[in-house]
């Protein structure tokens, strides 16, 4: 699979319509309402950007990962929260304005994010040998990270009628997109696949539900309502893997480094849909220190 032209040249094609897409749904006013709401917007990055690379490290520790699987992890970790999460937000009564705010900052902050971490990962974890993360590779990950998102939202801007239609379409292909390159990262290394299920199936979902429970509780103990607790927890819980994906195979052309992602991308929806009904039938607690907007 990593030989193939269509993981080499075709997916980062791919992600790159995607963040296009994503882009087409942003607007300047998606940015202004960060300062409406700033503390709920630096809570959730502080969490997504610092705490959950840490967790992942734990993990990783805890369970002894082989290196490149560990790298796949920390990948993962530093990947931004998925546009999914709008929906699942949504469906469960969150602020799917915040959700929006946090997307489009995470998608600007990933694309220099992602190289640090996934640099720190492979020096030590000791993969430089097989893994390599370069200048020139950074600048790739950020071309096909931040560029189409920065082109979406000047589309958007001029033809926002045009935005709006290919909206659905480009979800639909993101979707497609990411079935398709989980599925086969996982069809390429099904020889060891058992292996890599045993290894990375148990951290993945632990991982998934520290992150939903993360961003929920420590929403919740900052005193932010209910509305905003349930987007930092789908924020933070449902990752964009189709850029992690990307990075692993055509960037780094390693297969091994994917799985963790191609698990996690099964995982997350099942794990955010019962998490999501969870925490939605709670006994009701009073809003009252954060019934207002945070500041």
């Amino acid at each position: 699979m990593n030989d193939s032209a269509l993981i080499t040249i075709g997916l980062p094609i791919a992600l790159a319509i995607i963040m296009f897409g994503l882009g087409l749904t942003l607007t300047v006013a998606d940015f202004r309402r960060v300062a409406r709401t700033p503390t709920a917007v630096v809570i959730a990055l502080v969490l997504q950007i610092l705490v959950l690379p840490l967790i992942a490290f734990g993990l990783i520790t805890l369970f002894d990962l082989d290196p490149l699987l560990a790298v796949g992890m920390m990948l993962l970790a530093a990947s931004p929260g998925g546009t999914t999460a709008n929906l699942f937000s949504h469906l469960f009564g969150g602020d799917v304005a915040l959700n929006i705010s946090l997307t489009a900052i995470n998608s600007i902050l990933a694309a220099f994010t992602i190289p640090i971490i996934t640099n720190l990962a492979i020096a030590h974890f000791d993969a430089d040998g097989e893994l390599g993360l370069q200048f020139a590779k950074v600048i790739q990950v950020i071309a096909i990270v931040l560029i189409p998102v920065v082109i979406g939202m000047l589309v958007r801007r001029r033809w926002a009628e045009f935005a709006q239609r290919a909206d659905r379409p480009v979800r639909v292909f993101s979707i497609a997109v990411l079935v398709f390159v989980s599925f086969g990262a996982l069809v390429s290394e099904r020889d060891n696949f058992a292996d890599y299920a045993r290894q990375v199936g148990v951290v993945t979902a632990l991982f998934c539900l520290a992150s939903l429970t993360l961003g929920y509780a420590g929403a919740r103990l900052l005193r932010l309502e209910q509305r905003q607790a349930i987007a930092c927890s789908m924020e933070i819980g449902i990752h964009n893997t189709t850029v992690a994906l990307t990075i692993a195979l055509s960037v780094l052309d390693s297969t091994e480094v994917a799985i963790p992602s191609a698990v996690y991308s099964v995982l997350m929806y099942i794990l955010a849909t019962g998490f999501g009904f969870l925490i939605t039938r709670l006994p009701a607690r009073t809003d009252t220190a954060a019934s207002s907007p945070a500041r």
